[in-house]
């Protein structure tokens, strides 16, 4: 007798549609912001894409009269490589609720798939969390926040005035703020990536009469909005207030690409573990089915040489404000 058998794809296409896997994969690409902000490229046909990146600029020079000499000038380009990580998630699901056909599981699946998905990609390109090696050699640190702090991008609100200050402008002292850290670099802000406790800073934020300051620039309809640039408050608890209030940057500079959409797996034979090979669920002595998501993409921040900083250790399209 078997222990290892598993219903494959084929057997499983009455319950795993086409449509269904599209949709999700739909889903996790629209609602999440990252996503929605960066630069998609083509899909791979590998696991590995190499991104030319300049790594040195032309200069042009004045002729000296009319016979001097034309000077010449030397480009040189580097390379990031996005390699594609696979990412899954299991969801198990009792026979008894699969047999009940008044009850339509993938109503209750497809959201709970999606978020799984969308909090393991921000927490992955955000803050690092269970990322892949060849992610944060892609982004040059273990997440952006890591890659913003050793930019010297994480800037705190407690060192300045109030919080349009901060996000703003600049110290008395000449201290850039939030925005000002990535225009000094030569980037200019395509977004926003901020906690939901963010929302409620920024309608509080009041000029001297008492009036909200960001109510215009920051509301369009049911867009909000910060300095003409979109800004996206996730629900789902993947930006952690406590680390970190907003993202923001010239998020066209991140780039990602897909190399499958997601695909799955029915399991009946076999067992759940936790990460200390505790059995969290037998399926077959628990008379339940589970389904198994994958997906696999890559990220990457090329981070091209500009005329306004050159060097690479604190040029950065990202900046971070915490509290």
């Amino acid at each position: 007798m078997p222990f290892n058998s598993v219903i494959s794809r084929t057997d499983a296409a009455a319950l795993i549609q086409p449509e269904i896997a599209t949709e999700i994969m739909k889903n996790v690409a629209t609602m999440n912001p990252i996503m929605q902000l960066a630069r998609r490229l083509p899909n791979l046909s590998t696991s590995q894409r190499t991104i030319p990146v300049a790594n040195a600029l032309a200069t042009a020079y004045f002729v000296n009269g009319d016979t001097g000499l034309k000077q010449t000038t030397d480009l040189d380009w580097a390379s990031v490589t996005l390699t594609v990580e696979e990412l899954a998630v299991i969801v198990p699901v009792p026979e008894a609720v699969l047999d009940d056909t008044n009850y339509d599981i993938w109503n209750e699946v497809r959201p709970a798939l999606t978020e799984a998905f969308n909090v393991a990609i921000t927490g992955a390109v955000l803050y690092g969390t269970n990322i892949p090696a060849s992610w944060t050699t892609a982004l040059g640190a273990a997440g952006l926040f890591a890659r913003a702090n050793a930019a010297g991008h994480v800037v705190s609100a407690a060192n300045y005035a109030d919080l349009y200050e901060a996000i703003m402008g600049e110290t008395n002292a000449g201290v850039d703020g939030l925005l000002m850290t990535l225009e000094a670099d030569g980037f200019m802000a395509t977004g926003h990536i901020a906690s939901v406790g963010m929302r409620g800073r920024l309608r509080n934020v009041r000029d001297i009469n008492g009036q909200p300051i960001f109510v215009r620039s920051m509301q369009d309809s049911t867009r909000y909005e910060l300095d003409g640039a979109p800004i996206y408050f996730p629900t789902d608890g993947s930006i952690v207030d406590a680390t970190s209030w907003m993202f923001s940057g010239e998020w066209n500079q991140l780039v990602y690409a897909m190399r499958q959409d997601i695909t799955y797996k029915v399991l009946t034979e076999a067992v759940i573990q936790d990460a200390g090979g505790n059995i969290v669920y037998n399926l077959a002595q628990q008379d339940m089915v589970a389904l198994r998501a994958v997906m696999r993409l890559g990220f990457a921040l090329p981070n091209p040489i500009n005329r306004i900083n050159q060097t690479a250790a604190t040029r950065l399209p990202f900046a971070v404000l915490t509290a």
